[in-house]
This record gives structure tokens, C-alpha cells and sequence, in this order.
């Protein structure tokens, strides 16, 4: 967990990364937690399609009833969250797979956070194809 530990203690930037860890959510949701950060667990199991994803995201990080569940409506939900959050999310390779560059423009969106903007780390934990994002050690 020390990757995590380095983000969760300002070391690290925040960002989108893969993630080797086998903790059980329980007890990354705990640490993320103790950490004084928020956390949301997004099971990606059986999600391909971008609506799918956007929704699961969406639930997860509570986003407001008017998430319009495309990408613009993303952006601009994680903009206006009030603290740092961390968004496990298990079994991407699924949506990866499917539709990449669906993919590739959902990573894109949540790792955007410009300057002065409320952290948000992504974990991307488990096997998938090969794509342009840094493992968190």
C-alpha cells in the first residue's frame, strides 16, 4: 500500500494508476478513510459499455441527481466535489477491452484536475491490456 500512503499523505501526485494491491476494499476504504479522504468503489465486472461505466462511476462518487452520465456532465460533477477522494475501481479490463477509446477518454476525464482543483486519485486495480497509465507502486 505504500503507493497509496504516498498519495493519501501529499507525497505522490494524485492521479489515474494501476493498481497490484490485494487488499480487500474494506480495508482500502479504511485506510483511505483514515487518511481523511472519501472513497468509492466502482466493480467493474460485466461493464463494456460507456453508459454503464459512466453510471457505476457516478453512483459511486454520488455524483448529483442531474449527472447527465456522459463525459462533459463527469467533468464538470468532479469538479464541484468538496474534498479528496480515492475511486477504486475493480475490473476495468472489461470497458478497456470493449470499447478503448471510450476508455481512454473516461481515464482521460478523471485524470484531468488542474491546479488548485479537490484531489481525486483513481486506482485501476486488476489485470488488463496494455495502456497509458502509470502503476502505482
Amino acid at each position: 500500500m505504500s503507493g497509496l500512503a504516498a498519495v493519501l499523505a501529499g507525497r505522490e501526485t494524485p492521479g489515474v494508476h494501476r493498481w497490484a494491491s490485494g487488499l480487500d476494499v474494506v480495508d482500502v476504504r479504511h485506510a483511505v478513510e483514515h487518511a481523511d479522504w472519501s472513497f468509492a468503489h466502482v466493480d467493474g465486472i460485466g461493464l463494456e459499455a460507456r453508459r454503464d461505466v459512466l453510471a457505476a462511476i457516478g453512483g459511486a462518487l454520488h455524483l448529483p441527481d442531474h449527472f447527465g452520465r456522459n463525459l462533459d456532465a463527469l467533468h464538470d460533477c468532479l469538479r464541484d466535489r468538496s474534498g479528496p477522494t480515492v475511486l477504486l475501481w475493480d475490473a476495468w479490463s472489461g470497458f478497456a477491452r470493449a470499447d478503448t477509446r471510450s476508455f481512454e477518454l473516461t481515464v482521460a476525464v478523471l485524470g484531468e484536475r488542474p491546479a488548485g482543483e479537490v484531489a481525486l486519485e483513481v486506482l485501476l486495480r486488476g489485470e488488463g491490456p496494455a495502456v497509458a497509465v502509470p502503476l502505482l507502486e
